[in-house]
């Protein structure tokens, strides 16, 4: 996240995060990003630049990332993207908003994943039509063109040109129980 969060910066970009409480009082991830990526923090002009919102659990954080985005974007991670890139997949099938989720398949590293999205579907777990709830973009076929690939374009572009017409949406979140109707899915 550091260094995504620096490039953007770099870039001309502002960064928002949201951290719950607890992690913000322990330091973040601050440590873990400088030690093993040697990530330098960020100058005073970017911190003009940058937000952060503080909220008291993953869960409010999740909302409120949810909120504030046009779609989502993973990279090659751990059991923290794995999990996060899941639960947005999931609000999308349920209809609880209507955002794109890519997955950047830096050297083929979520070809895995892939396959048991085709599982899924194979086994009759997943709807067919709902492949398209996680786009993967691969980047160039040679694997030694992935280091100077422009990941953060392809990824806007597949942000962009992502369509829900094939969705099965499996619920109307706009429904209230009082009978009355939410404005919108885009709130979440």
């Amino acid at each position: 996240m550091g260094i995504v969060s620096n490039a953007a910066l770099q870039n001309g970009g502002e960064v928002t995060g949201v951290i719950p409480y607890a992690m913000h009082i322990a330091g973040g991830e601050r440590d873990k990003i400088s030690t093993v990526h040697g990530t330098a923090t960020a100058s005073e002009s970017d911190r003009a630049k940058m937000k952060t919102i503080i909220v008291d659990s993953m869960h409010e954080r999740k909302v409120e990332m949810a909120r504030l985005s046009g779609g989502f974007i993973g990279l090659p991670g751990g059991f923290g993207t794995y999990e996060e890139v899941f639960e947005v997949t999931t609000w999308t099938q349920l209809g609880i908003h209507r955002k794109p989720v890519v997955l950047l398949n830096v050297k083929s590293f979520f070809d895995p994943l892939r396959q048991l999205i085709c599982n899924g579907i194979n086994e009759g777990y997943i709807n067919p039509s709902n492949e398209a709830l996680i786009l993967f973009v691969d980047g160039p076929a040679s694997h030694d063109e992935h280091d100077t690939f422009n990941w953060g374009a392809a990824a806007i572009e597949a942000v962009e040109n992502w369509e829900s017409d094939g969705v099965k949406y499996l619920f109307d979140w706009t429904k209230r129980k009082d009978g009355t109707s939410s404005a919108s899915l885009e709130s979440v």
